[in-house]
């Protein structure tokens, strides 16, 4: 009964000092070139057993023209991006989905919805290899994201680059970082002209979150609080007021309301 209580003692501690498929992988793509690592993963059986997504990667594009595979396309994307863990390994399972979406037909090989079956591929991996839920999920919303930015060159409006923003939420730095990276091209020109175009994007970003901040602000006295303080029935001289305010939280930010109300007296006696 001691040599079997003793067996099962062993055996826990192994498997408490086991490392897990997503340690093993991660630092592999934490590294600053994680190129040779990856193949590694990939031409030793390791991914065949933990992550078989991977080596299903190694088809071509198009098997007519012969381009570039996707995996070696994928190892080159992830190395190309930015050493953080989130990034990494959105680079590494965004085209996951192209295996299942290919299909060929006379003018050329499509991966429709390739990014959301990609997401779901990615839901259901991460957390078997080990990965938190919560990495799993802003992992798989960068996947289902991927291909967004590529209509941009359309003409987008600025309503649609607000939804792009507001999809992403706290990822869309990750996200534009995965865009940034996701062009293995050996054509340098088309490279600049997708940094260009990203570049310009961000700005256009930032301008329309300050605008819309902007609009968004409102004094930190209401309507009623102004009429209460300075005894004023409603007219042209409770909105004269609120521009005031309104003026005043711009320039100025928030004051605390004793503040502004000393800061609306004065500006009151001034019109009086």
């Amino acid at each position: 009964m001691a040599d079997e209580e003793l067996d099962d003692a062993d055996e826990l501690e192994l498997d408490a000092g086991a490392v897990l498929p997503c340690d093993e992988l991660s630092s592999v793509l934490v590294v600053d070139d994680p190129r040779q690592g990856l193949w590694e993963l990939v031409d030793s059986g390791w991914a065949d057993e933990h992550l078989p997504e991977l080596p299903a990667l190694a088809l071509e594009q198009d098997p007519i023209h012969r381009h570039k595979d996707v995996l070696a396309h994928t190892i080159a994307v992830v190395a190309q991006s930015p050493p953080r863990l989130r990034v990494r390994l959105g680079a590494l399972f965004h085209d996951i989905g192209k295996p299942l979406t290919r299909e060929i037909t006379h003018s050329g090989v499509t991966f429709r919805n390739h990014e959301a079956v990609g997401a779901k591929l990615t839901r259901r991996r991460m957390p078997e290899m080990g990965y938190s839920d919560e990495l799993t999920s802003q992992v798989a919303r960068l996947v289902h994201l991927s291909g967004r930015f590529k209509g941009y060159d359309t003409g987008w409006t600025d309503a649609a680059v607000r939804r792009y923003a507001r999809d992403a939420g706290p990822l869309l730095g990750d996200l534009n970082d995965m865009v940034r990276s996701d062009c293995t091209s050996r054509n340098v020109q088309r490279i600049e002209a997708l940094h260009d175009a990203l570049d310009r994007f961000e700005v256009r970003i930032a301008r329309l979150a300050r605008e819309q901040a902007r609009k968004e602000l409102r004094p930190e006295l209401n309507g009623d609080e102004v009429m209460s303080h300075l005894g004023l029935e409603p007219g042209p001289e409770v909105g004269q007021a609120m521009k005031f305010l309104l003026d005043l939280r711009r320039t100025e930010g928030e004051l605390g309301a004793e503040e502004v109300r000393r800061r609306l007296d004065a500006w009151w006696s001034a019109q009086e």
